[in-house]
């Protein structure tokens, strides 16, 4: 089998999520299951088909980039193989992450499931639907000036017959309509706090309206078609700033502990990702009692034990990691033979994986400074450089404070308090690891050989 660089370096690119309905994306997936502790997306499947057509509400978080989105896309793969109805969004696409509000999330989920049941001719009757989106778009195009919104109409059809707001019929996209509005909300922050005043008030009506003219007319015919169900997946909401919102409540705290009774009345099945922030929070209790369960947090790979000592089986995962980038089409026991294609020696690709600290985006954003400054195979000597700019641009925005937790997350293997978790976490200083009977934290690898970390002074 031939070796396509050009490939390769598409294929290292960190900033894209691997999507499993993809032939060519799922050549590259690894399951790291075993070495991450659990397996997560089987616990998060098995939550969902026991409890049948009982709606079920689940939070995912982790490190940002450590595979979250590519485990969600599992997760809808095989539940889809389950005969359910998947919607999977990323919610980034429709929501300014710095400005948050449950309405806005409800329109989001309510334009994603409506594109996706109007693309499998699920038959919609949205008459209130209508009416609520027609009333809030009238408001701004009287607020805002030089804003004209026209929703579009129902071209004249009578909206109590389902057959005349299909999609295949092009009469009418539900979609469309609550996509106009959420678009100039995530633009504008005066629309979104216009639409906001309009709709706030109206929550628990558009909780019921969701419901009864999406969800449930969804779910039946689904079930009519031999499906098992509708699944949504909002991925992405992990992103949210935590930023001072209210009465000193942060935006987190106040999204999905004081308001996550809403969140969750959605008569489906349900997989939101909250941030990481919120699992060492000191509302963590709360923020479980309120969706009947502690969110899932999904590790880091082990490259060592808590002990130090080398942790062979998540080494040999991160090895075909890469290996499968570079080799998609050979069959994976014929992988490490050709690694010397790629690095001047295997143990260069060892340095490489035990240096991202099992972090998967830090593995790829190592392989892809590298190929950007050389050819394969990469050496040592580059890697090292790598690994030492790395460093140095991590180590710039760490102040004293935060170097002497840092040397005591090392000591102790441990994180204690809510604050001082915020101040290691965002910039992805400290990585969770976890294996069958125990959780454990260490710094990132890339700063160990960093002086601050070695010195008291």
């Amino acid at each position: 089998m031939g070796f396509d660089l050009g490939r390769f370096f598409r294929a290292c690119n960190p900033s894209k999520t691997l999507n499993l309905k993809s032939p060519n994306d799922e050549k590259f997936y690894i399951d790291f299951s075993k070495v991450r502790g659990s397996d997560l997306v089987r616990e998060l499947k098995r939550t969902i088909t026991f409890s049948g057509q009982e709606p079920t509400c689940q939070l995912f978080t982790g490190h940002i980039g450590c595979g979250k989105s590519t485990e969600l896309s599992r997760l809808q793969q095989t539940l889809e193989a389950e005969g359910y109805h998947v919607v999977y969004f990323e919610s980034t696409d429709d929501l300014d992450m710095g400005d948050v509000d449950i309405s806005d999330i409800l329109l989001a989920i309510a334009k994603q499931v409506s594109k996706s049941l109007e693309a499998s001719n699920i038959r919609l009757a949205p008459n209130r639907f209508q009416r609520m989106l027609q009333g809030a778009a009238d408001l701004l195009n009287s607020e805002v000036t030089g804003l004209k919104m026209k929703l579009p109409e129902f071209g004249g059809v009578n909206v109590a017959d389902p057959v005349g707001i299909s999609a295949e019929d092009g009469v009418y996209s539900l979609s469309f309509g609550i996509g106009e509005l959420t678009t100039k909300a995530k633009d504008s922050k005066d629309v979104r706090s216009l639409l906001r005043q309009h709709l706030e008030p109206r929550i628990n009506t558009i909780l019921e309206v969701i419901n009864t003219e999406l969800i449930d007319t969804a779910n039946q015919q689904l079930r009519d078609q031999g499906k098992a169900g509708l699944v949504v997946i909002v991925d992405n909401l992990d992103r949210i700033d935590n930023k001072p919102r209210v009465q000193g409540r942060r935006q987190p705290e106040y999204l999905f502990v004081d308001r996550g009774a809403q969140l969750k009345k959605l008569r489906c099945h349900l997989v939101y990702t909250i941030p990481l922030v919120l699992s060492f929070s000191n509302e963590k209790e709360s923020l479980a009692n309120r969706f009947g369960a502690s969110p899932q947090v999904l590790p880091m790979v082990r490259t060592q034990n808590r002990d130090g000592s080398p942790c062979d089986a998540g080494l040999a995962a991160l090895r075909q990691m890469i290996l499968a980038r570079a080799f998609p089409d050979l069959p994976k026991d014929q992988r490490l033979a050709q690694a010397t294609k790629i690095f001047d020696s295997v143990e260069t690709l060892d340095r490489l994986c035990l240096s991202s600290g099992g972090h998967v985006r830090n593995l790829l954003v190592l392989v892809n400074d590298c190929l950007k400054k050389a050819d394969p195979p990469l050496t040592q000597t580059l890697l090292d450089q790598v690994i030492s700019l790395r460093r140095s641009d991590l180590t710039k925005a760490i102040d004293m404070d935060e170097w002497t937790l840092l040397r005591e997350v090392h000591r102790t293997k441990a994180v204690r308090g809510e604050g001082e978790y915020q101040a290691l976490l965002r910039s992805l200083f400290v990585f969770e690891y976890r294996d069958a009977g125990q959780t454990w934290f260490d710094v990132n690898p890339v700063l160990l050989a960093a002086k601050e970390l070695k010195s008291d002074v």
